[in-house]
């Protein structure tokens, strides 16, 4: 029978505290944008210095909070079906992302303070460029409007999921009316407008 190595026990030990504080930064900047390093690690269950250990400064963290939430919403997005009718997946797409949004949005706001310019843009490539491919597909199909340039209409669904987001978050939309809420917005901004 062998055992782990001391070294190799040591690295498990760091990688389970590792998640342990980058889970405690997730939940405590989503509640809070400026919830600060001592509430995290306190929420971690770690002092101070484990969590400097692991990460030189608040902003390594939030970029690892904010990373680790973009990884687990990649993750139920990868799974939502984009085939077909470019409106009925887009439906599903906004379905399954505004919920993921809500999260990210007071991470964003805690990123966007900390985090250097465009850095944030990067984190959030994947995303977007989902999105955009998703546009394109109905633009060709000829039910999304070709009028205005694709970055604005990517820009306006994120402010309208983020928009929603924090609706919902203040109690002005109830959590099962904002999906509703977001297809039917985002649908009408994107439809192809009547010739005059």
């Amino acid at each position: 029978m062998t055992t782990a190595t001391p070294g190799r026990r040591r690295r498990a030990d760091a990688e389970r505290s590792i998640a342990r504080i980058v889970s405690a930064a997730r939940e405590s900047l989503s509640r809070d944008p400026s919830a600060s390093i001592d509430d995290i690690a306190k929420a971690a269950g770690v002092g101070r210095m484990t969590l400097y250990g692991h990460f030189r400064n608040r902003a390594e963290l939030i970029e690892a909070a904010l990373g680790e939430a973009l990884r687990a919403g990649e993750e139920v997005l990868s799974a939502v079906d984009l085939t077909g009718d470019a409106q009925e997946a887009l439906t599903r797409l906004l379905e399954s992302s505004w919920s993921l949004v809500a999260e990210s949005t007071a991470l964003l706001a805690a990123a966007q303070g900390t985090l250097p310019d465009g850095r944030v843009r990067q984190l959030h490539a994947a995303p977007a460029e989902r999105v955009e491919d998703l546009l394109r597909r109905g633009q060709d199909q000829g039910v999304f409007r070709t009028d205005l340039p694709m970055s604005w209409l990517v820009s306006v669904i994120q402010h309208v999921l983020h928009g929603a987001a924090e609706e919902n978050r203040s109690g002005r939309l109830r959590p099962e009316e904002t999906p509703g809420v977001v297809v039917a917005t985002v649908q009408s901004i994107l439809a192809v407008p009547p010739t005059r």
